[in-house]
């Protein structure tokens, strides 16, 4: 059964975490789902996704560390390739890999409950990918919120640059949703382009690149020509590769 629920609002898709039990944090299950998610949504006719999180506490806790996930799976850019707009609807906790997956977004609409962490330096661990994070706000700020782990507010994320609108409580997901319906009516194609632009523009970190490589490394190793080179070479024949 997915841990992500699917709705579409006209040419609008809405993703929602449906953890609410675990404050939306994401195991290994959930992490396939949502890049799965993701994936099919880039291939349809939708035209905006929108992700949110189950419940009244959390946008997301991050990683279940019960079942620990390959986090970077749900992040834009770094698990999945999309060319389409993606808005996060953030409320109550957002931490961890789900602030870099709202990061690596396009937008964010938090509602006034919304608190934003990354709190890996004082667990000890790190994926690398925060890293990110000092080329879309302020050098400083994201140094504050790497090192130092100390949650900050919807308001402080939106003095900073971090998001882009706080609303009410409870309002975050309609908000989100009337942004999207409204970028479902930009031309697509300019929409995508601007997107790729500035995807090549951003710097990006050790940890996206070398995600990047692996990703692409692993679709050979998995792929027909694969073994269909294997099979070959055993039976002493020529190769009949099909370029998937």
């Amino acid at each position: 059964m997915s841990k992500i629920e699917i709705t579409d609002h006209g040419k609008v898709r809405l993703l929602t975490i449906n953890r609410p039990e675990r404050s939306n944090a994401v195991d290994r299950q959930a992490a396939l789902d949502l890049q799965a998610a993701f994936k099919d949504f880039e291939a349809s006719d939708m035209r905006v996704a929108v992700l949110a999180g189950a419940g009244e506490k959390a946008f997301s806790a991050g990683a279940d560390i019960s079942d620990p996930p390959e986090i970077w799976r749900i992040m834009p850019t770094v698990g999945f390739e999309s060319e389409k707009p993606i808005i996060c609807a953030v409320h109550g906790w957002c931490i961890g890999g789900a602030l870099m997956t709202m990061v690596m977004s396009d937008l964010c609409v938090a509602d006034s409950t919304a608190r934003f962490s990354y709190p890996e330096a004082r667990i000890g661990v790190t994926g690398g990918v925060a890293a990110a994070l000092a080329a879309r706000i302020p050098h400083k700020i994201a140094m504050e919120l790497l090192m130092m782990g100390k949650p900050i507010s919807a308001e402080r994320a939106l003095e900073v640059g971090l998001i882009n609108q706080v609303v009410e409580k409870g309002k975050h997901i309609d908000t989100a949703l009337e942004m999207g319906q409204e970028l479902s009516q930009m031309a697509p194609m300019v929409l995508r382009t601007i997107k790729r632009f500035v995807s090549r523009t951003l710097p990006k970190s050790p940890s996206e690149l070398m995600l990047a490589a692996q990703i692409e490394i692993a679709a050979i190793w998995q792929s027909a020509d694969k073994k269909e080179g294997e099979n070959a070479f055993l039976e002493k024949r020529a190769p009949v590769f099909v370029g998937r």
